[in-house]
């Protein structure tokens, strides 16, 4: 059906009988959002996303390679995405199980200066939206590294490299650790140079208070660490269980809801070693389908909460519905 602007004048026609209002105390624009945070139970657990902000990439053909001329921005295009910026979003989880109260990655930060600008303003605000959703930063005794990526862990410490969280354990693979925090890998990409001095100033201040994940271990019980290498040397993904009920915090196994589910085999620019990363994304998302848990990715759209069905040769995301108190 095709819906013109001269039938769209006509059903308004009618409109014009009614009397006009003037409006004489017109209100200014308000300026600013809400803060970004949304709070559900999941099981026995109170969860709370919070946002850091969006995270614009530029042109999406350059950040997801692989594809066929022009394949990419067809697929953004078809699904009203602007095929010159691919913006993805920031959400980071804190879970409270009752006995620990966990943050899932730390977003950017300010700990790198302009550097901490690399994409852009839009970033940096996890700190502040965690206060305006209630949570002392003082109160996190457990920070939980997906990677050491600088969009998941600069916000450990402030410019002067004060912790952040100065009551946290901070919990991440010790392949992550070792390499994110290793000057021999300071080649390849510019941007390798900015992410390991990122890592290492950000990571030094809780050398004292490290744990150690390990694939298939439970970091506290509860939450299970999966190994999803690729992104990473040492990515990880996690398992929350409170009961029969399942959550997987995916991190970074997929930066884009449609390019990376429809096309789980296009390599992403950032990825440390891109065919691993495709490999493990598409075992996942295969698993993901057929057990149908609930997944909170990272970078998907706000809040980031959804389940994957298969479609075609890819996958579809499926939102969770934001009117939902729980999702156990």
């Amino acid at each position: 059906m095709t819906i013109s602007r001269r039938a769209l004048l006509g059903a308004g026609a009618g409109a014009a009988m009614l009397p006009l209002l003037r409006a004489e105390a017109a209100a200014p624009f308000a300026g600013r959002g809400a803060p970004a945070w949304y709070r559900f139970r999941f099981g026995e657990y109170e969860a709370t996303i919070v946002s850091d902000g969006s995270l614009p990439l530029g042109k999406a053909e350059d950040a997801f390679v692989g594809a066929r001329p022009g394949e990419i921005n067809a697929m953004m295009q078809a699904n009203f995405l602007d095929p010159a910026n691919a913006v993805l979003e920031q959400n980071a989880l804190v879970l409270n199980t009752g006995r620990h109260l966990i943050l899932f990655d730390t977003g950017m930060g300010e700990s790198m200066g302009e550097a901490s600008r690399m994409f852009g303003p839009t970033t940096g605000r996890l700190l502040r939206n965690l206060r305006e959703a209630g949570i002392d930063p003082a109160q996190i005794d457990l920070v939980v590294l997906s990677h050491a990526h600088c969009d998941h862990c600069w916000a450990l410490v402030d410019a002067q490299g004060n912790r952040n969280f100065p009551n946290a354990q901070v919990a991440i693979s010790e392949a992550d650790l070792r390499f994110w925090t290793d000057d021999a890998n300071k080649r390849g990409p510019a941007f390798m140079v900015p992410f390991i001095d990122g890592a290492k100033k950000n990571l030094a201040a809780y050398r004292d208070r490290m744990i150690m994940v390990q694939d298939g271990q439970d970091v506290v019980p509860g939450i299970t660490a999966v190994s999803a290498p690729g992104h990473t040397v040492g990515h990880m993904i996690y398992a929350i269980s409170s009961g029969p009920n399942v959550m997987v915090y995916t991190g970074d196994l997929a930066h884009h809801h449609v390019l990376l589910l429809r096309r789980p085999l296009l390599e992403f620019s950032f990825d440390t070693d891109p065919k691993q990363s495709a490999q493990t994304r598409a075992r996942a998302l295969d698993r993901f389908a057929t057990d149908r848990p609930v997944l909170l990715s990272y970078h998907f759209p706000w809040p980031g909460l959804g389940r994957v069905a298969k479609e075609g040769e890819g996958y579809a995301w499926m939102p969770a519905p934001m009117d939902v108190t729980s999702l156990g």
